[in-house]
Order: C-alpha cells, then sequence, then structure tokens
C-alpha cells in the first residue's frame, strides 16, 4: 500500500509538479509581491520601499478623478465589446455550420485577425482610420468615412469597438461552430418533422443547447475587454483628453509613466477584485441557465 502510494506521488510530482512550479513562479509570486507594493509608495526604481497602508486605495477611491474616468469608459466598452463580439461570433458560426462550398475558407478568413498582435493590428487601424477611410470619403461623398474616427472622444470609442469586436469574434466563432456542431442531428430533424420554423429552432433548439459555449464566450469577452491595452494604446493612446483611457492603460501610465508603481499597483488589486467578482456572476449566471443535451 505504501508503495503504490509513494508510487502516486512520485507520479503527480514528475507531471504536475513542473507546471506547478512555474504557475508559481510566474503567477502566484508576482501577485503576492504586487499585493505587497500597493501598500507602498515604491517608484519601481529606487531600493527604498515606504510602507502606507491603505492611504494608495484611498486615494484612488477619492482623489483620483481620472481613474474613475477611465473605469467607467472600460465599463461602457466591455458591454458593448460583450455584447457585440458574441452576437457576431454567434451569428458567423450559425451561417458556417450550414452546407455551404466556401465555409472552410470563410472561417479561415474571420479568424485570421486574431492571429495578428494588438499593438500591430491597431497601428494598421491607425491607418485605416486616418489614411483609408479619409480617402473612401473622398471618393464616394459619404460623411460617414470623413467623421474625426480617432480625434474625437465618441467616434475614438467606437473606432475601438470596432476593431475589438473585428479581431475577437473570430476566436468566440470557432467555440460556438464546435458547440454548434455536437448538437445531436436527430433533436433537430425533430423539431422540423414537427414543424418548426428556423427560427424556432434557433430560439427554442439550439440557443438552450449551446449556452456552455455561451458561458466560455462571455468569460473570454469579459476578461478580454476589461484587460484591454494594446489596442488602446496603438490607436489612441487614450486620448484625446484621456476621453478613451482604459483601465489597463490608466495603470501602466500610473506605473511607468507616472512612476509610482506602488499607486498602480494599488489600482490593479483593484482592478483585479471588480474583474474576478463579475467573472464570477457571469460563470454562476450563465451555468444555470444550461441544459443536457
Amino acid at each position: 500500500m505504501n508503495r503504490k502510494k509513494t508510487s502516486g506521488l512520485f507520479q503527480q510530482l514528475v507531471f504536475v509538479g513542473p507546471s506547478t512550479l512555474f504557475f508559481t513562479v510566474i503567477i502566484v509570486i508576482p501577485f503576492l509581491l504586487g499585493l505587497y507594493y500597493s501598500f507602498t509608495s515604491w517608484n519601481g526604481v529606487s531600493g527604498e520601499v515606504a510602507w502606507v497602508g491603505i492611504d494608495n486605495f484611498k486615494q484612488i477611491l477619492t482623489k483620483d478623478p481620472d481613474f474613475g474616468k477611465a473605469f467607467w469608459f472600460t465599463v461602457r466598452f466591455t458591454v458593448i465589446g460583450i455584447i457585440l463580439t458574441n452576437l457576431l461570433g454567434f451569428f458567423l458560426a450559425y451561417f458556417l455550420t450550414k452546407p455551404l462550398k466556401t465555409r472552410n475558407v470563410l472561417r479561415t478568413v474571420f479568424f485570421m485577425p486574431n492571429v495578428i498582435g494588438g499593438l500591430l493590428l491597431g497601428f494598421i487601424w491607425q491607418f485605416i482610420f486616418v489614411k483609408g477611410f479619409s480617402a473612401v470619403g473622398d471618393a464616394t461623398g459619404w460623411h460617414f468615412f470623413n467623421l474625426p474616427w480617432l480625434g474625437d472622444a465618441t467616434t475614438a470609442f467606437w473606432g475601438i469597438v470596432i476593431v475589438f469586436v473585428w479581431q475577437t469574434a473570430g476566436y468566440l466563432m470557432v467555440i460556438y461552430i464546435s458547440s454548434i456542431n455536437n448538437i445531436p442531428k436527430d433533436i433537430i430533424e425533430a423539431a422540423e418533422i414537427d414543424g418548426a420554423s428556423r427560427l424556432q429552432i434557433l430560439k427554442t433548439v439550439i440557443m438552450p443547447l449551446v449556452m456552455p459555449a455561451v458561458t466560455v464566450c462571455l468569460f473570454l469577452a469579459i476578461s478580454w475587454s476589461f484587460k484591454m491595452f494594446d489596442l488602446n494604446l496603438s490607436l489612441t493612446k487614450g486620448g484625446p483628453f484621456r476621453s478613451t483611457e482604459s483601465v489597463a492603460l490608466n495603470i501602466y501610465n500610473e506605473a511607468f509613466q507616472n512612476n509610482r508603481y506602488g499607486l498602480g499597483t494599488a489600482k490593479a488589486i483593484i482592478f483585479f477584485v471588480v474583474v474576478a467578482v463579475i467573472t464570477s456572476l457571469q460563470v454562476k449566471l450563465t451555468k444555470s441557465k444550461e441544459v443536457e443535451s
């Protein structure tokens, strides 16, 4: 019995040990260090670390309107981004599970933006918004293309949303395709025999059975949109006048531009708690709506 137990422990150590070690070194230890520095006034460079307790958190919640402004922008962006990217991803998946000759090519095309890095994608779309849209607007006379896409708070917000949805919808599409393909064919055939229309099948058969995929996709979309940084940095850098500054970019500027690492990590801890609570509630809510196929 002891030999068997020792063998089991050895197997766990061999197969699980390396991943546990890397997770601890890369995730756990930096998180604990960040938690410690959030209670200090460290500038990120000096060897002296002064303990300030909860003063950083008090300052963030009472004396930092820029953080509140960035948080409100992130909330609005997250809500709209989650809805649009999931709707687009699902309907792309729905139509690309039909017997189309070009569906494999179209799946590749719609997934490709997710392969491109966020910074590079942002600079590409910056050129499109500034030069490409302007050229199309001059050629067609359509006012839509001549809008100040990255120069106005409202249009810059929607510009970031457009790029975010364009980049991430293809990834969610793959998840939805997998879920739709796993729906038993006999259930759909039975609904068709009973005279259900395509819309009724979509609403009463497909949607309930893809709820596990919805849970995953909502979780990913919430995580991506809340943590959105690279697109924000490359498209607008938070401008004009910090009107499109996300929380992630605000934390970056606080820690590495203003050299207030302690205050920046305090903001990151607050951000982590908020995102953790929201995602936990989302998973619990959507899990309760899942049904067995």
